[in-house]
């Protein structure tokens, strides 16, 4: 991916590139596809929205919010967000990351896939869960320039996503399915 995409600077630090290089080994290239749709979708509804977001959580929350589907970070007992949300931050922790910011990433993977709750947290909360709502829903497309929409012009299409994401998600939380209801 180039440096700069749509106007949205990508994340390039020791840290992100961490993060990333995890998602790759452990997720799948439609995980990888999503996350990165994620974060640049909700920069760019955040950008529209006027809100002041810290980019690097933004990314590392994208990165990290779906890692609790695959074999490697999935728990027995929890809803996959919250496995998401503890893998995050456990990485951040181990990298030297103070728990204040480690708990606003949390937060928001966590409540990444909770209507209303996280229009009334942080920035980074907000932003998140629109570009979620974005790439799985297609709620706020029109917040985004029509040449970017479908992925492809940010250099990351979206791989037979329906098909995909449903798979995703068997595979993720089949095993446990009352953790899917919020229990």
């Amino acid at each position: 991916m180039s440096e700069v995409v749509a106007g949205i600077r990508i994340p390039d630090s020791q840290l992100a590139r961490e993060a990333t290089d995890l998602l790759r080994e452990h997720g799948t290239p439609l995980l990888l596809a999503h996350s990165l749709r994620v974060f640049l979708f909700g920069a760019l509804r955040g950008r529209h929205r006027g809100l002041k977001v810290d980019h690097d959580l933004l990314y590392l929350g994208a990165v990290f919010h779906d890692l609790g589907l695959t074999a490697k970070y999935r728990s027995r007992d929890h809803r996959f967000e919250v496995d998401s949300a503890n893998a995050a931050r456990d990485f951040l922790r181990a990298n030297g990351i103070d728990e204040p910011t480690a708990a606003v990433v949390w937060d928001a993977i966590a409540l990444h896939t909770t209507p209303e709750i996280p229009w009334h947290k942080r920035p980074e909360d907000r932003a998140r869960h629109r570009r979620v709502e974005a790439d799985v829903l297609g709620d706020g497309l029109d917040e985004i320039p029509a040449g970017d929409r479908d992925g492809r012009p940010l250099g990351v299409p979206r791989i037979d996503f329906k098909r995909g994401s449903f798979a995703a998600f068997s595979d993720g939380f089949g095993h446990k399915p009352a953790t899917h209801s919020g229990r």
